[in-house]
């Protein structure tokens, strides 16, 4: 079995959790209230901001030119191309460039983007990798299973999961999986078992941020 089956397998919980949270349920039907959803975009916003600092790190890191250029393009790509989209996106519920900018990270994405952050930067090459999988993994995974039990109708939603559904995305998340895999098998055990930990951290903090929206977290003081 493929490393990454196996650390898959072993944070199965949050992976059923998220596809069985009401949020992502409701939005695979197209019945999901926009304001949770508005909630989700404004924090994934910020979300992706830190985010893109990964691919910088994983790029400062990268033991080989040909990962080194994967990063840099995907950094490229996310600040220049992915933040425009979702800005656009945002638009179409009515959020303009001034709200996204203003918005305050909720204490899920605090959390999670710290951790992130903080294991990119003290971190190995395959920490990274190992941390920022189950973000495109997770989003796959839940777009192709939305996408197969049919299209929602609701313009907005039917875009969401097309578009992490789709073929590009899904080649994404599959050369991270790759990567990940390839990475492991040269790791000792000790760096493996690290991996282990960091991915399932990271799938926590998925169900996590999907529950704060549709919660609408807010800082209590």
């Amino acid at each position: 079995m493929a490393f990454t089956d196996t650390i898959h397998d072993e944070a199965d919980e949050f992976w059923s959790a998220i596809l069985d949270h009401p949020m992502v349920v409701r939005l695979g039907e197209g019945s999901l209230d926009e304001e949770p959803f508005r909630y989700w975009v404004r924090q994934d916003y910020v979300y992706l901001v830190e985010y893109s600092r990964l691919f910088a790190l994983g790029a400062a890191k990268a033991p080989t030119l040909d990962s080194m250029g994967t990063f840099a393009s995907l950094l490229e790509s996310t600040v220049n191309e992915e933040m425009d989209l979702h800005r656009s996106y945002a638009a179409e519920f009515g959020i303009d460039l001034a709200e996204l900018e203003a918005t305050t990270p909720s204490p899920t994405t605090r959390a999670y983007t710290d951790f992130l952050v903080r294991t990119a930067t003290l971190g190995s090459f395959g920490d990274i990798v190992a941390a920022l999988l189950p973000c495109m993994w997770g989003f796959n995974e839940t777009g192709r299973r939305l996408a197969d039990a049919g299209t929602p109708d609701h313009e907005q939603y039917a875009a969401w999961v097309e578009m992490y559904a789709g073929d590009e995305f899904t080649e994404l998340t599959d050369w991270c999986k790759s990567l990940m895999d390839d990475v492991a098998a040269s790791a000792t055990e000790s760096d493996r078992e690290r991996y282990r930990d960091l991915f399932r951290t990271s799938a926590q903090y998925e169900y996590l941020f999907w529950d704060a929206a549709w919660r609408r977290e807010e800082w209590p003081l």
